[in-house]
């Protein structure tokens, strides 16, 4: 099963995280099949990468809590539908 999950980077203190879409069975760190976009949470900053977390919803990936929550956010789901 493929997840949209967030991957951390950044230094210490000061992270950053990356959406990827993985294999759900990888570690947070493993290899991802792609990066659909990035969220800052201390500069409250989100890019999202539409036509990619697209493909990869219509491939059955499953976004995480936290991923659906930036979504939602960044209203993804009002304007497409995933049929």
């Amino acid at each position: 099963m493929i997840k949209l999950r967030l991957r951390r980077c950044g230094k210490k203190q000061r992270a950053i995280y990356r959406i990827v879409a993985t294999d759900a069975q990888s570690r947070r760190e493993g290899k991802d099949l792609g990066k659909v976009g990035f969220y800052d949470p201390i500069n409250k900053k989100t890019y999202l990468n539409f036509s990619a977390i697209l493909f990869f919803l219509k491939k059955g990936a499953q976004p995480t809590e936290t991923v659906y929550d930036i979504l939602t956010r960044a209203e993804f789901f009002k304007e497409r539908s995933l049929g």
